[in-house]
């Protein structure tokens, strides 16, 4: 079980509080440990992006922050409370957009809003469609959206409770690569317009840098963070810039350190 916050008369402002979190699961009824004392500190307002090899735990790191899985021991609070399962303050957006097929667009976005009235809810829907650029498209079904439009839709849907976090899981992994930076870009936007944390987990390196304001650099399993990376705005939003290119090597040599010099040392013996 979780360990409970000792009684020190001490509190966080952080929204995001974690603190010598493990994790295990059963396979084959034996455990394995895929999270290992993890310690993370998350402001309010801020965009963080986390990367590591598949496998490492960045996903079950996200659904454990959402309430969606339980964890063996340490502390994971929201707003100063320990997590104790999903809450409408806190939204996930996933790599499938998961609309259901059956609703228009609109009833997809407005799908988990509770406690409104007609008129609120539609009001509250539009916003949020006019935010992610879909507005003109209401009444339209999933299946006729883009998977860029259809992830849009998503984040919209995630976005439409007001939540104070928004977990991000691969939300743009499956797009193709222009497509990707668009929304990149969007999501960017409407992170600062909403002053929402955003925490995502992503593969790409680039777009870690460009959208991190910082990045959680994770080892292979049991995931470890490697370092936290502090990113400087100008560098980070300017994909050409040599401050960059400086974070990506950074990155790119917890991953692949070495490589090429022992593929090169190894053809030459």
């Amino acid at each position: 079980m979780p360990n409970e916050r000792k009684k020190d008369g001490k509190k966080n402002n952080y929204i995001i509080n974690i603190e010598h979190l493990n994790k295990q699961f059963l396979v084959d009824k034996k455990p394995v440990q895929v999270l290992s004392d993890i310690n993370l500190h998350i402001n309010r307002g801020e965009f963080i992006t986390i990367v590591g090899h598949s496998g490492c735990g960045k996903s079950t790191l996200l659904k454990i922050m959402c309430g969606l899985i339980d964890y063996e021991d340490g502390i994971v609070e929201r707003n100063g409370h320990t997590v104790a399962g999903p809450g409408p303050k806190c939204g996930m957006v996933f790599q499938d957009h998961r609309l259901l097929p059956w609703l228009k667009i609109k009833d997809n976005v407005g799908f988990g809003l509770k406690g409104l009235s007609k008129t609120e809810r539609e009001k509250n829907v539009q916003k949020h469609l006019e935010l992610v650029g879909l507005k003109g498209f209401e009444n339209s079904y999933p299946a006729q959206l883009s998977g860029g439009m259809s992830q849009r839709a998503a984040i919209a849907r995630g976005l439409a409770n007001n939540p104070s976090i928004l977990l991000l899981d691969e939300p743009f992994g499956a797009l193709d690569a222009l497509t990707r930076i668009q929304m990149q870009k969007e999501i960017l936007r409407i992170q600062q317009e909403e002053k929402t944390t955003m925490v995502m987990v992503t593969h790409d390196i680039d777009e870690a840098i460009y959208l991190g304001n910082r990045i959680i650099v994770m080892s292979a399993r049991p995931g470890r963070i490697m370092e936290i990376i502090n990113v400087n705005p100008v560098d980070g939003r300017n994909r050409g810039s040599a401050g960059f290119a400086a974070y990506k090597k950074r990155i790119y040599d917890y991953f692949f350190e070495n490589t090429t010099e022992e593929a090169y040392t190894k053809n030459i013996m």
